[in-house]
């Protein structure tokens, strides 16, 4: 069965091109931080956000889930928007990411994907072999398809107000062609491996049409509002070096390469790159044109900067972290931040936070972040 292009739920009242022209006055930015650290640029304090900081260890988020089905609130441009703002509204985050899921492309490529409870997404038809290809549409209108992303992001920088930027982000085709083959999670990611090493022509053409999509989804993101962006390869770390480089790495170098050159040298924003796992590739990312490279909590730190001098570190600590006690939690947030220094430095967990975290032991993190930093700045002068 082949899913049409998903729809917006609910039309929504947005004009974007009407939100376009207040982008100018959005961009004086009442706080900059994280713009200004991906940039490599002087900070007061080191700037901090967490992945999944939109998310379901917020009551107030659970609340919305309670009425409202997952892939509704990604494609409502009101909901997207309201659940994204929650963590912004309770704690002193330096960035907003959109609300969204990497595995809108493949939805919007006509595959059906289900957010079941307990079990995360799953594809009731996933790709068996190369044959199956054929059931994704061939000529995806990415603007059209994934539209309600564009408009909850331009609605979204209008209700932030300046306050901090807002990222976009997407996820990357090894991460996507997992998902589209396992057809969920997977403890070995055996399907997903095994189309590499028997079917390599087909394993290419599919990375390649999911990197065309992946590079036009940022792009209209940029054009709607976003101000950094972050590819997601979540998976990376499952593959051997020589298969990473293979099936992963040409195509996160060309879709930054490609959307920095759509946007062209004015409308360029930071791109971010988070290979999980992929500890092996740090120097091979750092000749790439993102800015900042994310790391996870199982890399050394002083290592990644000896291997990535010149670009941004952004994480990572453990996000288990913060079942911890206050007192231990600021402990691990100072050893963190004086092992990476306060220079080309954006705090974050090594992943995203878990369903069951207490919000504030969140604030406790974000906090740290910044008295800390704000300490080791003062020492350095």
């Amino acid at each position: 069965m082949q899913v049409a292009c998903v729809k917006p739920i609910k039309n929504s009242s947005l004009r974007t091109s009407l939100l376009h022209k207040k982008l100018e006055k959005l961009n004086l930015m009442e706080n900059d931080l994280i713009l200004r650290a991906a940039r490599g640029e002087s900070v007061t304090r080191v700037p901090v956000w967490c992945m999944r900081q939109a998310g379901r260890y917020l009551p107030e988020f659970r609340e919305v889930r309670e009425e409202h089905e997952f892939f509704k609130v990604c494609r409502t441009p009101e909901l997207a928007c309201k659940v994204t703002l929650q963590p912004i509204d309770r704690f002193d985050l330096d960035a907003s990411i959109i609300f969204s899921d990497i595995l809108v492309i493949p939805q919007a490529l006509g595959m059906e994907v289900q957010m079941i409870k307990g079990k995360g997404p799953v594809f009731p038809e996933p790709l068996n072999g190369p044959d199956d290809l054929k059931r994704l549409t061939t000529d995806v209108d990415v603007k059209s398809c994934l539209k309600y992303v564009y408009d909850a992001i331009a609605l979204t920088r209008e209700k932030l107000n300046g306050k901090v930027p807002l990222i976009g982000f997407a996820g990357a085709p090894w991460t996507l062609m997992v998902y589209m083959i396992e057809g969920g999670s997977s403890k070995t990611y055996s399907k997903a491996k095994r189309w590499l090493y028997l079917y390599p022509e087909a394993s290419t053409n599919l990375l390649q049409r999911l990197t065309d999509i992946i590079v036009e989804y940022l792009v209209e993101q940029v054009h709607a509002g976003a101000q950094l962006l972050q590819v997601f390869d979540s998976h990376a770390g499952e593959l051997p070096e020589d298969l990473f480089l293979q099936y992963c790495y040409p195509y996160l170098n060309e879709i930054v390469t490609k959307v920095k050159a759509k946007l062209g040298a004015e409308k360029a924003v930071p791109m971010i790159v988070f290979a999980k796992g992929a500890h092996y590739a740090i120097e091979k990312l750092a000749q790439t044109e993102y800015d900042v490279i994310a790391l996870d909590w199982q890399m050394d730190r002083k290592k990644a900067r000896l291997l990535a001098p010149n670009k941004t570190l952004m994480g990572n600590l453990d996000p288990c972290a913060l079942y911890a006690e206050k007192e231990v939690l600021e402990r691990c947030v100072e050893k963190m931040i004086r092992e990476f220094g306060t220079s080309r430095y954006i705090a974050n967990l090594g992943h995203g936070m878990y369903p069951d975290m207490d919000p504030e032991h969140l604030r406790v993190f974000v906090d740290a972040v910044h008295k800390f930093s704000e300490k080791v700045i003062t020492e350095t002068k």
